[in-house]
């Protein structure tokens, strides 16, 4: 019986140590995976709304990269929107600039090799800043005609902010790569489109309204040649999906994201 109670005892035990064993192992190949990464700075707040949605898509694209929980090496530095908003009505982009340059520092003394701005907009001073740092700012319009391109698409409809559509600091950068991009030349759609933005989307706010003065403009440029639609405002995903559209639709807050995932993976 002694024999019995022994061998049973033993059995019990190996089999314990065995399941104990695989969650530590798992845990050693977790903290393994995340020493090669590289941290990534977000410059977030310009909305708050899509700089969730960049640290969405990153945390899950790192997931199901590893096929489990393993999280990215990620920081967030949070801008105060009304000030950036109240600096653009002023053209006071130098100190945009400033709050950038500021941001991505502290990014990088916590850390982070290279960062990249949750929104469109704040490219217009991506040259400034990028001069003030000895580490890469990770451009959107740079991962934007690259997923254009592999759609082998030749001519695309840009809609973002007033400042991006009337402005070369993104559509340029993307006509660079070998691709037509149209913009609305009315001025009074300009204007809606950047009302929508900041006083709708910015807050979370969609509207049946607003969605369907998007959407017309769209089909209008699609009828006029377009092949696909940059959504240029990392607001406009929350109103506007690929199922709205028979086009492509260029969501930049995902292709930038999956940039971000590209650089953290890099190694």
């Amino acid at each position: 019986m002694k024999k019995y109670i022994l061998g049973f005892l033993f059995l019990a035990l190996t089999s314990y140590a065995t399941i104990e064993k695989e969650p530590v192992e798992q845990h050693k190949i977790n903290t393994k995976a995340h020493s090669r990464m590289n941290t990534l700075g977000l410059i977030g707040g310009t909305s708050w709304h899509s700089t969730i949605d960049y640290y969405r898509t990153i945390n899950q694209s790192i997931n199901d990269h590893f096929g489990n929980n393993t999280n990215p090496p990620l920081i967030v530095y949070t801008l105060n929107q009304a000030e950036v908003h109240r600096y653009q009505i002023e053209n006071k982009w130098d100190s945009i600039a400033t709050m950038l340059v500021t941001a991505a520092l502290n990014l990088n003394k916590a850390g982070a090799s290279a960062v990249l701005f949750c929104a469109n907009t704040p490219h217009k001073v991506y040259d400034d800043v990028q001069g003030k740092l000895d580490f890469p700012v990770i451009h959107i319009a740079d991962a934007t005609a690259k997923a254009i391109h592999e759609k082998g698409l030749k001519k695309v409809l840009f809609l973002g902010t007033k400042y991006s559509m009337e402005e070369p600091f993104i559509t340029k950068r993307i006509e660079d790569n070998g691709i037509e991009v149209i913009v609305p030349k009315e001025k009074k759609q300009i204007e809606e489109l950047h009302r929508i933005i900041q006083e709708e989307l910015t807050y979370g706010t969609v509207t049946k309204e607003s969605k369907e003065y998007v959407m017309g403009i769209i089909k209008k440029s699609i009828a006029q040649g377009a092949e696909g639609v940059i959504l240029g405002c990392t607001e406009f995903p929350l109103m506007i999906f690929q199922e709205d559209l028979e086009v492509p639709a260029f969501n930049t807050t995902e292709i930038h994201s999956k940039a971000g995932v590209d650089y953290i993976l890099k190694n």
